[in-house]
């Protein structure tokens, strides 16, 4: 029997290596990474949506900080493309890449030079039990404020708050949508009874 799978359920075993494709611009090495989120199954305790999203960090393979998934930007990718390669890749997760979180520009720690860095959110939809790097990083879902605490990069953090706005933007949209709709739908029974 032979099994057909479609491209978009297969993932490379092996990471992308070398810098040779990757991008640079005015001599700054550009990096993309996402911050893997979902939201807590359960009941609903806060009105908080920091309270009700959990986010993935992993840690790094040359120190033992953790951080969110991200690498080098390479040249037949777009940025979100990137994201989620990188995320694929390092902690083995993947989703719904999301609007751009922004723009940072920060020194390496280890190399003397400096890079730009674009974040993305990505709602993760897939867990893989096998990815790349599995056997050099760990991945670990946790609460805004415990990534915050444990996360090494200050740009990072700055990303982790803008989706954490941007999650409960939305969210008071959506609430105020259901507000409206209860006001207007009371409104038309208040004339149906006159």
């Amino acid at each position: 029997m032979v099994a057909v799978v479609a491209q978009e359920n297969v993932v490379a075993l092996v990471s992308r290596t070398g810098r040779e494709l990757q991008r640079y611009r005015k001599g700054r090495r550009q990096v993309v990474g996402c911050i893997p989120y979902r939201f807590k199954i359960g009941q609903k305790t806060s009105l908080d949506v920091s309270d009700e999203l959990e986010v993935l960090v992993i840690s790094s393979q040359k120190g033992k900080g953790m951080l969110f998934p991200k690498g080098g930007w390479e040249l037949d990718e777009s940025k979100k493309e990137a994201a989620l390669r990188e995320t694929i890749e390092e902690a083995g997760v993947r989703g719904i890449v999301g609007g751009k979180l922004g723009k940072w520009s920060f020194k390496s720690k280890t190399h003397d030079t400096f890079y730009e860095g674009y974040m993305f959110p990505l709602l993760v939809q897939e867990q893989l039990e096998f990815w790349p790097e599995q056997k050099v990083r760990q991945r670990v879902w946790m609460s805004v404020t415990e990534a915050r605490d444990v996360c090494q990069h200050w740009w990072m953090k700055e990303a982790l708050d803008r989706l954490v706005n941007r999650l409960a933007g939305q969210k008071v949209g959506r609430d105020n949508k259901q507000v409206l709709g209860s006001i207007i739908n009371c409104t038309r029974d208040a004339k149906s009874d006159l």
